[in-house]
């Protein structure tokens, strides 16, 4: 809110100068929907692996809410997951591997050691059933701007950018404990897929869904 007036909130495709806010917000709702940002090494550790890969291997399929000031949410992902993964680890893991290197030796790893480890491994995200849904997702709106109907408005441009590239459906994987997520994936249509990881749901949709 500005001077008064509500800022006009709308809906754009992502531009290069957008990168820092996608970044910023995407740390401010790492931790299942809350503020990762001190958890780990740097800040930008959660970015680098959920928005960052996307922002350079597809930027056509990226999509962020600008209030008018700068960029609140966006909505990102891949048309096929498995050619993606690939492209990750030709194109973007060479950019960042050696920023986060794996753990070495025996004993527990911390939580960014084993997030590394996907890091490293972009291929953990291709999962066996998931065929029917080649593309995923990864949406997040900074919580100030929740609850307007912003992330139904990315959904639906997103599945939108999906259906006219040929794409059928989409999957997306959610921290389980996240059961705000979960409501509003419920609400939206999507449907949980047979597909069993400790600590995550995956939820699925057409790319005609009317959401």
């Amino acid at each position: 809110m500005r001077c008064g007036t509500l800022a006009l909130v709308q809906i754009r495709a992502y531009r290069p100068a957008d990168r820092d806010d996608v970044y910023d917000v995407c740390v401010r709702t790492a931790d299942a929907g809350g503020d990762a940002r001190g958890q780990y090494s740097t800040d930008d550790f959660m970015p680098d692996l959920f928005a960052g890969p996307y922002l350079h291997l597809e930027p056509e399929l990226a999509f962020v809410l600008d209030d008018g000031d700068r960029v609140v949410g966006y909505v990102l992902g891949a048309a096929d997951t498995a050619r993606w993964a690939a492209e990750h680890r030709a194109r973007w893991l060479p950019l960042v591997a050696d920023r986060y290197p794996r753990a070495t030796g025996p004993g527990p790893r911390t939580p960014q050691e084993d997030l590394t480890e996907l890091l490293h491994h972009p291929e953990r995200n291709v999962h066996p059933g998931l065929e029917a849904y080649p593309a995923h997702l990864h949406i997040d709106v900074l919580p100030e701007h929740q609850g307007a109907g912003h992330g139904r408005a990315l959904i639906r441009t997103y599945l939108a950018a999906l259906r006219a590239a040929g794409v059928p459906a989409v999957h997306l994987g959610m921290v389980t404990a996240n059961t705000p997520a979960r409501a509003f994936y419920d609400r939206l249509g999507f449907h949980e897929l047979p597909v069993r990881v400790p600590g995550l749901t995956f939820l699925g949709a057409r790319t005609d869904l009317v959401v």
